[in-house]
C-alpha cells in the first residue's frame, strides 16, 4: 500500500515487494487508494506480471489518498476485517510519517505484522539516510533553478525560488548547494529579513550580477512571494522576482538512485516480515539495511544536516 504524498520511486518499491513475495512463494495483494482503499476493501491479488514496466514510472500505480476514517477505531476495525477476509496476514506500507503513525496504531491494536518503507520527497524521517523520492525531487529542483538562473543572469535579477518542505528544509538546503544559491531559508532555522538583506548586499559588493535565494515553503517568514515582497518593500532598487515550483517536484521518472534504493528497501521489507519482524521501518544507514521501531520514526523528525548548512554558507560568498 502507498499512502500520503506520492514520491518518485514508489512504483519501484511496489515492484520489489511483489517480486520478492513471488520469489519466496508468498501471496501478495495490492491495496488501492491507501488507508481509504483498505477500509473499502479495494484490494486485488497481484502476480509477477502485475508490476511489469513500472520500475521507471513516477507516481504510484496503487494510487494514494488521505483517510479521516482510518483515524477512528471503527475505521481501523473495518480495515482489519477487510484484510482478514482476504486472508492477508501482514502489511507493507510505503509513505511518510503520517502513514507510519497510522500503521503503528494499526499494528498495536490488532497485533498485526507491519513493515514501513520510507517514501517521501522531504527526507524528513529519522533512522534512514535517505527516503525514496528525495534524490529525484532535488534533481528536478536543481534543473529548474539552473534554468531560472539563466534568466536571472540575463537581467541582473534577484530571484526567490520556493520549494517544498513544510517542516523539513532538506530539499531547499541540498538544492541551494547544488545550484550555488546565495542563501537558503529553512523551517528549522529562522533567517530574518535583515540578515538576508545583509547577505544580499555582501554578494552585490562582491560583484554578483544576479542572485538566487531558495525558500522552503515552511520558512517562518513566509514563502517565496512573501519574502520577495518584504525585500522589495525595503529595497525597491532590487529587480526582484519569485517562482513557486509546486507539485512538479513530486513528478517525473525516478532517478537511478531512487530506483535502486526502492528496490533494496522493498526486498528488505518482505524479508523482514518473513523473519518475524513487525512494527518496524526499513531504511539504510551508511549503505546498510536497518530496521527501526515505527514508534521511534513518528515521534521525531530528521534534524537538518548542520554540516551541509555550514558548507552552504561558505560557498555562497
Amino acid at each position: 500500500m502507498t499512502s500520503g504524498g506520492d514520491a518518485p520511486g514508489m512504483n519501484a518499491a511496489i515492484r520489489a515487494v511483489v517480486r520478492t513475495c513471488v520469489y519466496y512463494d508468498r501471496e501478495v495483494f495490492g491495496i488501492y487508494n491507501g488507508y481509504e482503499g483498505m477500509i473499502k476493501g479495494d484490494i486485488r491479488k497481484f502476480n509477477v506480471r502485475s508490476v511489469s514496466k513500472i520500475l521507471g514510472k513516477g507516481g504510484t500505480i496503487l494510487k494514494s489518498s488521505r483517510s479521516d476514517a482510518f483515524r477512528t477505531e471503527e475505521g481501523r476495525a473495518t480495515a482489519h476485517q477487510a484484510l482478514t477476509e482476504k486472508g492477508i496476514d501482514a502489511l507493507i506500507v510505503i509513505g511518510g510519517d503520517g502513514t507510519f503513525s497510522g500503521a503503528h496504531q494499526f499494528s498495536k491494536e490488532f497485533n498485526f505484522p507491519v513493515i514501513g518503507i520510507p517514501g517521501t520527497i522531504d527526507n524528513d524521517l529519522p533512522h534512514t539516510d535517505y527516503t525514496i523520492g528525495f534524490d529525484t525531487a532535488t534533481n528536478t529542483v536543481t534543473e529548474c533553478i539552473d534554468k531560472i538562473r539563466d534568466t536571472a543572469s540575463s537581467h541582473n535579477r534577484l530571484f526567490f525560488v520556493e520549494v517544498m518542505g513544510r517542516d523539513s528544509g532538506y530539499i531547499a538546503l541540498k538544492s541551494c548547494i547544488s545550484t550555488g544559491a546565495i542563501a537558503v531559508m529553512l523551517p528549522e532555522r529562522k533567517l530574518s529579513i535583515e540578515e538576508l538583506i545583509a547577505i544580499l548586499r555582501k554578494g552585490f559588493a562582491n560583484q554578483k550580477t544576479s542572485s538566487l535565494v531558495v525558500v522552503a515553503e515552511g520558512n517562518p517568514n513566509g514563502g517565496a512571494m512573501e519574502v520577495a515582497n518584504l525585500v522589495k518593500a525595503r529595497y525597491p532598487e532590487y529587480d526582484t522576482k519569485y517562482t513557486i515550483l509546486g507539485h512538479l517536484q513530486r513528478g517525473g521518472d525516478p532517478s537511478c538512485f531512487d530506483r535502486v534504493l526502492a528496490s533494496q528497501l522493498g526486498v528488505a521489507a518482505v524479508e523482514g516480515l518473513i523473519d518475524g519482524k513487525s512494527d518496524y521501518m526499513v531504511g539504510t544507514t551508511n549503505n546498510k539495511i536497518t530496521y527501526t521501531a515505527l514508534a521511534q520514526c513518528v515521534t521525531i523528525s530528521n534534524p537538518i544536516d548542520e554540516e551541509l548548512l555550514r558548507i552552504s554558507k561558505i560557498l555562497s560568498i
